[in-house]
């Protein structure tokens, strides 16, 4: 897995990071919503994602919330690739990244309810009730 800030992306990865990020969260999920934003360029964001044969296989998004709270968001991994295990280890990598960049505080994920056992396999806990966003149901999750 990759590490890279905005401005140390190539512009292959920057196409296929935000292509895939589109083909997943707006063209397949069927949300249309502005799903590139400021938070991609922001200093302290992270980009970790997996480029193997110049196909974007997995991605997310590590950053500081608004509260200054760790997050992570925009986690995918890319339809061919899915059911591989990929996504183990990239929620294990971005972890990782945020204990490392932002420090030992929570780390929070906006997951979509259907994947709440996924992370709470990796140590998140339910923190609030679910939720609409987009049209697809969600749920606040930390990691303490």
């Amino acid at each position: 897995m990759q590490v890279k800030t905005f401005y140390e992306l190539s512009h292959d990865e920057l196409f296929s990071i935000f292509h895939t990020r589109i083909a997943v969260f707006v063209v397949e999920q069927a949300c249309a919503y502005q799903e590139i934003d400021e938070t991609d360029k922001k200093s302290d964001t992270l980009h970790v994602f997996l480029i193997e044969e110049g196909e974007l296989q997995a991605y997310a998004r590590c950053y500081k919330s608004a509260s200054g709270c760790s997050a992570i968001g925009r986690v995918l991994v890319s339809q061919a690739c899915r059911g591989k295990g990929i996504a183990q280890n990239l929620m294990t990598r971005a972890i990782e990244v945020c204990r490392t960049h932002y420090g030992l505080q929570p780390i929070h994920i906006s997951a979509q309810t259907y994947l709440t056992q996924f992370y709470q396999s990796l140590g998140f806990e339910i923190c609030s009730q679910a939720y609409l966003e987009d049209g697809i149901e969600h749920i606040d999750m930390v990691l303490s």
